[in-house]
């Protein structure tokens, strides 16, 4: 074995740079949070349900929205959820440009969905087709095939971002 080869073996032992996780205000976190569940609970008499549809994203959004899960948010502990029907949704969330494959499956999830219901468009692909735009698999932004209530810009949006936007939604007098 070679001196390069070795070289790029003891390389490959050594243990990843990555950033630390992000100290996040306890305390910021829950009054935020905690704002948007009385927002829901104000504006339709219980807490916020949302589907997440992902119209054909990168998933760098995605995992903003698994992280609104995690140990450190867990916004499940303030009553919003992420449902699997959008028969039991207010909130569609749809990241990613739309593309031809997912343009009739969000229309119908969309149909699906009973009033009183909100469309986020998540991510600046969601927008306006991103980086993908101009793809011959690409439409555009959501709101070439539904109304969009609210952009969340970002690429991806942290998950601070996400419940501002949700929060921001929900305030009458703000979209």
């Amino acid at each position: 074995m070679g001196p390069g080869m070795l070289r790029l073996l003891l390389k490959g032992l050594a243990p990843p740079l990555t950033e630390p996780v992000p100290a996040p205000s306890e305390v910021a976190l829950r009054e935020l949070a905690g704002a948007v569940d009385r927002a829901a609970r104000g504006t339709l008499g219980r807490s916020l349900s949302i589907r997440h549809v992902d119209a054909g994203s990168c998933n760098g959004c995605e995992l903003e929205i698994h992280a609104l899960n995690n140990a450190i948010y867990n916004i499940e502990r303030f009553g919003i959820r992420f449902v699997a029907s959008p028969r039991h949704a207010d909130v569609l969330l749809v990241t990613g440009p739309v593309t031809k494959n997912m343009r009739e499956a969000l229309q119908r999830t969309y149909d699906a969905t009973p009033h009183p219901k909100w469309v986020v468009a998540l991510g600046d692909c969601a927008r306006d087709g991103g980086c993908f735009a101009g793809s011959p698999a690409v439409i555009g932004g959501v709101s070439k095939v539904v109304p969009v209530d609210l952009h969340i810009a970002g690429c991806p949006p942290p998950p601070i971002e996400i419940l501002r936007g949700l929060l921001a939604l929900l305030q009458p007098g703000t979209r």
